[in-house]
């Protein structure tokens, strides 16, 4: 009798150490899924209380890609400048056109089989930017977007959410409607020289809390919202995403981004937009047109962490049918640096919230509306 009330009691202490442990078990799945689903749902929305909550975790890692002297990195521009400049005086045969970008690889008459030297071209504050340097080459064949969970090889949907770096180019002429917006992974370049690829009238480019990130020789127009849908992000995750702007460029949250030589033009919201504690960006030699929000550096006036964002906007062209922010800038450090500003509306350079512009060696082809000729 005795034997059987211990064993009764055993069995009881047993069972009891179960159900905690079963009990312990389903709180951490709970609480995982929930903090997937909060992450997911962080990640799928520019509303600034949402993106302040993960800002406190992931603050010091962005902070490491900001400089400590941001006027260092803007002499050091104007010093490459200058020396692609008086290069160019050497002789009339000479290749050098004192773009020191452009000079870097186009004077080499294998640029075609030497594609990743122009990881080593950058200037500016997105100077480090390698993409997919470090990676393969990766051809895309297919111009089609047929499934955003699921893309097919050969498609750049496919190419851009990979986790090993990849050096992306195409095998032809091609337009790309993509029907979701085009979530990119970190260490990728996608490169357009010597074809002649749109991304058009349809989602565009997200590049969203990633690192090293080359966008170079694309012609991105008529990008229009997406969203309320599954997306694909990496080869091993995809979620649900809300509501897309219909930006050309989106860099939120990002690091080490550089957007080269592409032509930008009529998007549903920005051209290029840079939010979220994003740092360390060049925007050089693009060609700007048709659109009304061409620029956004700085989430808001109120999102303080924006003022580690430095950014690097040189070379480019701001053309016709342009009305406002070339760029918009709050909060952080900015060199507009040799740009060709040849038509707005409303203004070309604006900023609030404290913002450090450093403006130099512009040339500006004002309106006849004079109040479009204020510093604001």
């Amino acid at each position: 009798m005795g034997f059987s009330k211990k064993c009764v009691s055993l069995c009881s202490l047993l069972l009891l150490m179960l159900f905690i442990g079963v009990a312990a078990r389903v709180q951490k799945d709970e609480a995982s899924k929930i903090s997937a689903v909060e992450k997911e749902q962080l990640h799928s929305s520019e509303n600034s209380t949402m993106a302040a909550r993960l800002g406190e975790i992931e603050e010091e890692a962005l902070n490491e890609h900001a400089v400590d002297n941001p006027e260092d990195v803007a002499a050091s521009v104007e010093m490459i400048t200058k020396n692609s400049t008086e290069r160019r005086r050497l002789g009339f045969f000479s290749c050098a056109t004192g773009n020191p970008i452009d000079d870097c690889w186009r004077c080499d008459p294998n640029w075609l089989q030497n594609r990743k030297r122009l990881a080593d071209c950058g200037i500016g504050f997105g100077r480090n930017a390698i993409g997919g340097r470090d990676g393969e080459f990766y051809l895309v064949t297919d111009p089609g977007d047929h499934d955003a969970v699921n893309p097919r090889p050969g498609t750049l949907r496919h190419a851009v959410i990979q986790d090993e770096p990849l050096w992306i180019v195409f095998k032809r002429d091609m337009v790309i409607t993509l029907k979701q917006e085009l979530i990119m992974n970190s260490f990728k370049t996608i490169d357009g020289r010597g074809v002649n690829v749109h991304i058009a009238n349809g989602g565009c480019i997200t590049i969203q809390f990633i690192t090293n990130v080359i966008i170079h020789g694309l012609h991105i127009h008529d990008c229009k919202p997406t969203g309320n849908a599954m997306v694909r992000s990496s080869p091993s995750h995809y979620g649900w995403r809300t509501r897309a702007d219909g930006d050309a460029i989106s860099i939120f949250g990002s690091s080490h981004i550089w957007v080269d030589h592409n032509s930008l033009s009529n998007c549903a919201d920005g051209l290029v937009d840079a939010v979220m504690g994003s740092t360390a960006i060049t925007i050089s030699n693009n060609y700007f047109t048709h659109h009304n929000e061409v620029i956004l550096l700085g989430h808001s006036d109120s999102y303080v962490r924006d003022k580690q964002m430095q950014a690097t906007i040189a070379y480019n062209h701001f053309g016709e049918g342009l009305i406002q922010r070339m760029p918009r800038c709050r909060h952080g450090y900015f060199h507009v640096v040799n740009n060709d500003y040849t038509h707005w509306e409303m203004y070309a350079i604006g900023g609030s919230a404290e913002p450090t512009i450093n403006s130099q060696g512009n040339r500006y082809l004002a309106p006849a509306n004079s109040f479009a000729k204020e510093v604001l």
